[in-house]
């Protein structure tokens, strides 16, 4: 559902759709709440997906749209809402933990204590014994208040082992979950939040350390003409075969991104100006060599081109400006005939 409803926003088809939300929204007396207008994107995008048949069932049994309905809707099937219900989750195993361990210590502190008070007892007993009856009483009296304590001790051992791997588990499945959040659910990429906040850090890295970092813009040639030829699930195919080959180049320390509709994004730290001119011409190459077909029919599609542009970056530059100027070199090889690598030096060397 997520992956039809991005690629539709992502094109032409948007603004009627919106529009049709709008309409649909009136006709049902929902109001155009932020939250209700992302459910019914969905609804109408995928109308024959979960939520859409949930929305129709809820349509169709006349129950009244309320907050209380959008709200179990988002949480239920969105990706966001499964996304704040899992850590909402993750929250309560770990509060369970905490609480287990808090009373297995509190429990081992009063044994502790106690044992304690024994040994103070045992010691004035010995001392007061005149008969080696008194004194085996005294001694029976210590054994058994030690193996207590060494059975509570053992059984506290045991209760921090169980939640160290507990909470171990709950680490790894949170990071699962951070992960996702950050993954394209199409192309497997980064997705545009990842994007941001790793190009961002590493701007900081660089400035502060004196690194060269570049990032480049590539875009799918003419994928609006494809898209409506041959469909959008077509199209999608062609992202993720564009994608699976930027994803190969961009081993880390690069990272690959898909920028938003059939653009994508690389960011490259510490490499020199050539490293990067190589991997873009490497990639624009082995897309463009490649005939596809298309995979519910094996009609052949022909081939697919990308173009690309690149900016470094420069003293006291921010991400945003770096941004600025890799999307104008793009652009530059878009008006000069598409299925090329602009740099934004050059540009600005050839205007100079």
């Amino acid at each position: 559902m997520a992956k039809v409803v991005e690629t539709t926003l992502r094109g032409p088809e948007a603004y009627g759709l919106a529009r049709r939300v709008l309409e649909e929204m009136e006709g049902a007396g929902v109001w155009p709440t932020p939250l209700n207008f992302e459910l019914w994107l969905h609804y109408l995008g995928d109308p024959d997906g979960p939520l859409g048949r949930e929305i129709k069932r809820v349509l169709a049994a006349g129950e009244p749209f309320t907050e209380a309905v959008s709200d179990m809707l988002a949480a239920e099937y969105l990706p966001r809402g499964r996304l704040s219900e899992e850590i909402r989750d993750a929250g309560r195993v770990l509060d369970r933990e905490l609480t287990s361990v808090a009373t297995a210590i509190a429990k081992a502190h009063k044994s502790q204590a106690e044992y304690g008070q024994v040994l103070a007892g045992a010691s004035a007993d010995m001392e007061g014994a005149a008969a080696p009856e008194d004194l085996k009483v005294v001694v029976d009296g210590l054994t058994t208040a030690t193996r207590k304590v060494q059975k509570q001790n053992q059984d506290l051992e045991k209760r921090l082992d169980a939640s160290t791997r507990e909470v171990a588990r709950l680490r790894e499945h949170l990071e699962q979950v951070r992960r996702d959040a950050m993954t394209d659910a199409l192309t497997n990429l980064a997705n545009r939040k990842a994007f941001d906040e790793h190009l961002e850090a590493c701007v900081e890295v660089a400035h502060r350390d004196g690194r060269e970092l570049t990032l480049a813009v590539l875009d799918i040639d003419h994928f609006k003409r494809f898209n409506d030829t041959w469909g959008h699930q077509t199209g999608d195919q062609v992202l993720r075969y564009v994608a699976s080959v930027l994803g190969r180049m961009a081993r880390t320390p690069r990272l690959a991104a898909r920028y938003g509709g059939e653009e994508f994004a690389v960011i490259f730290p510490a490499e020199d100006a050539a490293g990067v001119e190589d991997a873009l011409e490497s990639v624009r190459n082995e897309i463009a060599s490649r005939s596809l077909r298309r995979r519910s029919t094996d009609d052949e599609l022909g081939a697919v081109t990308i173009s690309a542009g690149y900016a470094r970056l420069a003293k006291g530059e921010t991400a945003a400006c770096l941004l600025g100027r890799a999307d104008e070199a793009l652009y530059e090889s878009k008006r000069n005939g598409r299925n090329r690598v602009t740099s934004a030096e050059s540009m600005r060397k050839a205007a100079a």
